[in-house]
């Protein structure tokens, strides 16, 4: 299929190249011409302007936005409103609040061109591993989009969640869980690095080991044993962690819904927290950040 993408960030970019990898016709922009031109030595047709990408497809037009939420997905899709037509497709595939999804949806929807929302997690492996997909939105539009879906995916990796918004409410639990678990993990590591038995501990090692069969076995902890092996106590990085919107959805939505969620409220008053202190419980979130998703991190400073 044809797929316009717009965006070539961490994800953007490392989603342009699985589908060109699995036989798509990629069109790509990106506001940066330097990272457009550099997906077209891999294939990928370069185009310029939102203008040019969306004369170079043909209808009805797939344009898939992975650009960060906010203001400036809020531009690109005015833009996108003008330029498609009847039966074309707009898909949203960053961190957008699902609320907005429906907003958008029904502006859209007077011109005919239909929105599909689709929370998208893997972070910087998802080249190599495929991602995760929730998708929100008609069906009938993601039966028509499936192979692209599939291409993206890992090993049934794509799912979808209902109308339109469904697919962001999803990605947004799921990150409210995310940021539980990765100070549930942030939290023992800390203890232990508080124990007598600190000095001899090689955590590196102990996140391998509850990896080999353990009940809390996970990806993070591949990540926190890689994490821990190039810096074993987390010295070179402070442990200030950002929040990228979703956690602060999750706690507002369950506050809304009269839902008690405790722990993902706890993890996220944390990272606030972390701003202004430098544990080495914050210190294994930002690295853990760091390995998923290709985050920045804060060095730490020597005296």
């Amino acid at each position: 299929m044809q797929v316009g993408m717009v965006g070539l960030g961490k994800m953007g970019m490392n989603m342009g190249r699985r589908l060109l990898r699995k036989g798509h016709l990629v069109v790509a922009y990106n506001r940066t011409s330097e990272r457009t031109e550099q997906l077209a030595k891999e294939g990928a047709i370069a185009t310029y302007s939102l203008k040019e990408l969306v004369n170079s497809l043909a209808p009805p037009r797939v344009l898939w936005l992975m650009l960060p939420a906010g203001a400036v997905v809020e531009e690109h899709i005015e833009q996108a409103f003008e330029l498609l037509s009847e039966d074309d497709i707009l898909i949203e595939g960053g961190n957008t609040y699902y609320k907005d999804d429906i907003r958008r949806s029904a502006a859209l929807a007077p011109k005919g061109i239909h929105y599909v929302d689709v929370g998208v997690s893997g972070g910087i492996w998802g080249l190599e591993k495929g991602y995760c997909l929730m998708v929100g939105g008609d069906l009938h539009i993601f039966y028509y989009l499936e192979p692209i879906f599939k291409s993206l995916a890992s090993s049934e990796g794509y799912l979808y969640c209902g109308d339109t918004g469904a697919g962001h409410y999803v990605k947004m639990i799921h990150n409210g869980i995310e940021y539980a678990m990765m100070q549930a993990y942030a939290e023992g590591f800390e203890l232990m690095e508080a124990s007598p038995y600190a000095k001899n501990f090689d955590y590196s090692q102990i996140a391998r080991l509850w990896n080999r069969g353990s009940v809390i076995r996970s990806w993070l902890l591949e990540l926190a044993e890689r994490a821990f092996a190039s810096d074993p106590k987390l010295s070179k990085i402070k442990g200030y962690v950002e929040d990228s919107g979703e956690g602060r959805w999750t706690v507002a939505e369950a506050v809304e819904s009269s839902v008690p969620a405790p722990v993902i409220t706890m993890s996220l008053f944390e990272r606030f927290r972390s701003r202004r202190e430098n544990t080495f419980s914050n210190r294994l979130l930002s690295a853990l950040r760091r390995e998923f998703g290709g985050h920045q991190v804060k060095i730490a400073h020597r005296e």
